[in-house]
């Protein structure tokens, strides 16, 4: 056999060899032999092997120790250290004679040493791979490794996750086609065939060479970092479900953010079943055992593509369940971890199946929603993808992730019932949204701050007044919650009690803003410097066809004139209630019919954007465009409000339109007296002659003697001028007006007295009765009603 040459040789090549007789004479001398030593065949051979050796004394090789270090002599006169074994030979006196250079010798040791280390470890997996990536020599077959399997001969993809293995062969091709090692590669494995599992290994590859430097493999080692990467993942886990869970006080958000976390970190499929009672803000019923469980599909999360048809859809009821021990247990608080066949078993039929395991689900797990001991709902994981099944690590790590779950749902819910009741006594707090009368049409609409986040004080008001006239008011008290909306509740209640004074709109807001002090006088420390309202009241008047209007701290409103455009009223602002001690003006403006009148609070107008004189020149132009596509005055306030430009509301809003109208001239009529005793009788008359053109002479008896009183007493009382005005309408409104400001008193006269009974009868004969004061002067009216 031809030895190969100095520099390509094989191991084997490097091993000398000597075949020597009984006397000790070599009669045969290999090519390493000549190489290690430097002396050729013909120097040596018939000679005995004891010139070759620095040791006088040494005896022939029958005497000879099998194996040991021998010094020999090399052909330069050096001497080297060499490791040999002697061995007989069956032919008669030959022994054969192998050595190789001690350091050499060494080396094969450790490197004998090194492979049977590595074969005999139990927390290292070794393998050893040729060229296509079949295993030539591994220790997987230990117990350690047994979860591992790899037999000699196999390829990855025989055991191992077509993705995981793909990941992995190109990991070690690179290594083989490059030479670059692979250093601590995370790889995560699952199995491919039972008993299913999942690792995370720590990878590290270099390729193996032969003594051309040609590759023949690859040497793979690994550290099985699957405990680390589990409790990391966990941890992960828990990181992610305290930040991303409970951010919100919305209960379905919160229920998404559960199946958002545990997607797919955790599991493959998730949903959140809640209470019916809980979405409605109040406390789950408690119940135990099976049947109508009363919840609700409320999210729902799938790793890859949209959520299956198939199964309950988010709003659906979950159909009742048998009476089953892992449904008491979940009811007791417990997770319950199962396989597909088990819950299978546990359902009714195909259809509840269908409903409640998706499509390649092997494995659930279940933790109830556990909040003050009650069951708000549950969170239900399954795995599809992952081949391995949960335990109770994944059982225990759910129950910790619904713990803190049950929180953020328990909050949600609490503040939806808050949120509720605020909103509830707010509506009840404002006035219909809708009012219709023969001289004004309005409709209001409110919304609160961030899409029903939070409730505030903003309010509107349409209250009707004595002789047709409207009092319009829009409010905004100052802060959010409950405290906003009660004060807003008693500034309304304050307002309707001075309309019905029949206040000037100035005068009105004089009082109001005394209310407002006290109301802060009244309030905590902390909280007096947050009390305060803006105001605005507009008195419409539709026998004059007028609006007088005063404004405390409020935005003007807007009036879309019926043969004109929209633009903002100027009027005189005045301070915000609360500041007290300065005055508040009036402005009063004509007001066409078919107008609208727009009042609204600066909520609406943060929709348009934070420039408030943009803005508000921004919600004139939409009242414009739409005024005339929304005949109806409900649905224009609808579409003003809810189509709030592109900015969310910071602050709760309130709108009020009002479209206008006037009383024709034929319905009205006027006169004006001396204050002479004889205009009573003429005023009798004339308010006879009216009502029997108007065809109301079946009232004229009642009217006369309204009349006949109310003259009576601004002649008598008051002096002249006096004036009447008679009103026809749904009902008959008689007016005397008088230059005297003394408040007419309604008394009960004693049976001696010759006068004090006027206004007694005028109050029993009419609907109601009042009056009013004007800049210099009064009204005393009275409102009959027409029957027919």
């Amino acid at each position: 056999m031809d030895v190969k040459r100095a520099g390509s040789r094989t191991p084997l090549a490097e091993v000398a060899a000597a075949l020597v007789d009984h006397r000790g004479v070599v009669i045969g001398w290999s090519r390493a032999a000549e190489h290690l030593l430097g002396r050729p065949a013909a120097e040596v051979v018939d000679r005995s092997i004891l010139r070759l050796l620095d040791e006088p004394g040494a005896t022939v090789p029958g005497k000879l120790p099998d194996s040991g270090e021998a010094r020999l002599l090399c052909g330069s006169g050096e001497a080297i250290t060499v490791c040999y074994r002697a061995d007989p030979l069956r032919s008669h006196g030959l022994w054969l004679l192998q050595a190789v250079a001690a350091e050499r010798a060494t080396e094969a040791a450790w490197d004998e040493a090194l492979a049977r280390a590595l074969l005999s470890q139990d927390r290292i997996g070794f393998i050893l791979r040729d060229t296509d990536l079949r295993v030539v020599r591994t220790n997987l077959v230990r117990d350690a490794f047994a979860a591992l399997p790899l037999p000699v001969g196999s390829r990855l993809t025989d055991v191992i996750h077509p993705a995981d293995a793909a990941s992995m062969q190109a990991a070690l091709r690179g290594v083989l086609e490059t030479g670059e090692p692979l250093a601590a590669r995370e790889q995560r494995v699952r199995s491919a065939r039972p008993p299913y599992g999942e690792w995370s290994l720590s990878v590290s590859a270099v390729r193996t060479e032969d003594t051309r430097g040609r590759p023949t493999g690859v040497a793979v080692l690994f550290t099985d970092a699957t405990k680390h990467w589990k409790a990391e993942r966990r941890r992960e886990l828990r990181h992610r479900a305290a930040a991303g869970i409970g951010g919100t006080l919305d209960t379905s958000r919160t229920a998404q953010e559960i199946v958002e976390t545990l997607v797919s970190g955790f599991a493959d499929v998730a949903w959140v079943d809640l209470a019916d009672a809980v979405l409605r803000g109040d406390e789950p019923p408690k119940f135990f055992g099976g049947g109508d469980l009363r919840l609700r599909r409320a999210a729902v999360r799938i790793a890859h593509g949209p959520w299956p048809p198939e199964m309950l859809q988010v709003g659906e009821s979950i159909p009742p369940f048998p009476d089953l021990p892992r449904v008491r247990a979940l009811q007791e608080g417990h997770t319950v971890v199962v396989d597909r066949a088990t819950v299978e078993r546990g359902l009714p039929g195909p259809a509840h199946v269908r409903l409640a395991v998706p499509d390649g689900g092997h494995s659930m797990a279940v933790a109830p929603l556990w909040a003050r001991g009650l069951i708000l709902g549950v969170v239900v994981a399954w795995r599809t993808d992952r081949t391995e099944p949960f335990d109770e690590e994944d059982a225990d790590l759910l129950t910790e992730v619904a713990a803190h779950s049950a929180l953020g749902v328990d909050n949600a819910r609490r503040y939806t019932r808050e949120h509720r009741a605020a909103t509830i006594l707010q509506k009840r707090l404002l006035p219909q949204e809708f009012t219709s009368s023969p001289v004004m049409e309005t409709a209001g609409a409110y919304v609160p701050a961030a899409g029903g986040a939070e409730i505030g004080g903003d309010w509107f008001d349409a209250i009707a007044l004595p002789s047709l006239r409207t009092a319009l008011v829009v409010g905004d008290v100052t802060g959010h919650g409950l405290y906003a909306t009660a004060s807003m509740g008693r500034l309304r209640t304050a307002v309707q009690t001075l309309a019905d004074l029949e206040l000037a709109p100035d005068e009105l807001l004089t009082h109001l803003d005394d209310l407002v002090v006290r109301l802060a006088d009244e309030a905590e420390p902390a909280q007096r410097d947050a009390v305060g309202a803006t105001c605005l009241v507009a008195v419409h008047d539709p026998v004059e066809g007028r609006c007088t209007i005063a404004a405390a701290g409020h935005p003007p409103p807007l009036l879309a004139a019926s043969n004109g455009g929209v633009d903002p009223v100027a009027v005189r602002p005045g301070p915000p209630l609360g500041v007290h001690g300065l005055p508040f003006e009036t402005t009063t403006i004509d007001v066409p019919p078919g107008s609208i009148l727009a009042l609204y609070t600066d909520g609406l107008l943060q929709g348009y954007g934070p420039d408030l004189d943009r803005s508000t020149r921004d919600l004139a132009d939409r009242l414009a465009q739409l005024r005339h596509s929304e005949a109806d005055l409900s649905s224009l306030a609808r579409a003003l409000i809810s189509g709030v430009g592109t900015h969310p509301l910071r602050d709760d809003a309130a709108l009020l339109l009002a479209r206008t109208s006037v009383l024709s001239a034929s319905s009205v009529a006027r006169w004006e007296f001396p204050a002479d005793p004889q205009a009573v009788a003429s005023a009798r008359e004339v308010a006879r002659d009216k009502l029997a053109e108007w065809g109301l002479e079946q009232h004229t008896f009642v009217t006369e003697l309204i009349v006949s009183e109310l003259v009576t007493n601004a002649v008598r009382y008051a002096g002249g001028p006096v004036g009447l005005r008679l009103i026809h309408d749904k009902a008959l409104h008689c007016e005397v007006t008088d230059p005297s400001n003394t408040q007419p008193r309604l008394r009960r006269a004693r049976t001696t007295d010759e006068g004090g009974r006027g206004l007694f009868l005028v109050a029993q004969l009419c609907r109601r009765w009042g009056s009013r004061y004007g800049q210099t002067g009064k009204t005393v009216w009275a409102e009959q009603e027409l029957t027919v």
